[in-house]
């Protein structure tokens, strides 16, 4: 059932749901792919990029039609997103990437833990 088309068309509209609401749809797709899917740990990260570039893409293109998308303003952080993701790749490429899987694992329990325990400021 797991491999079903249908079904993982289900998962992917229940993921983009989440993406679209900031959720973290992406990283929700890593964990589905490798443990439910049993894909490789590569192809899983091959589809939640294309998975991303999709929804980010719906999402801007709403956003800027609704005037809420000031790229002015995002343009430093596009260009710097962009060069480090291509930095990034390439050490990836050239490194053993066992400690940055542990640095990413931490990072979302950090992040996670957060999540589950901040409290937001009242308004004065």
């Amino acid at each position: 059932m797991l491999d079903s088309f249908w079904f993982s068309v289900v998962i992917g509209l229940i993921l983009g749901w989440l993406s679209g609401l900031g959720v973290g749809g992406g990283t929700l797709l890593i964990l589905w792919l490798n443990f439910a899917a049993k894909l490789s740990a590569g192809e899983a990260r091959a589809i939640n990029l294309m998975f991303f570039i999709l929804c980010a893409g719906v999402v801007s293109l709403i956003r800027f039609k609704n005037k809420t998308l000031h790229i002015r303003r995002l343009l430093p952080a596009m260009i710097a997103g962009c060069i480090s993701a291509g930095i990034f790749a390439w050490v990836s490429t050239v490194t053993d990437t066992h400690a940055f899987r542990k640095l990413f694992g931490i990072l979302l329990l950090v992040t996670g833990a957060r999540e589950l325990f901040y409290r937001f400021k009242e308004a004065k």
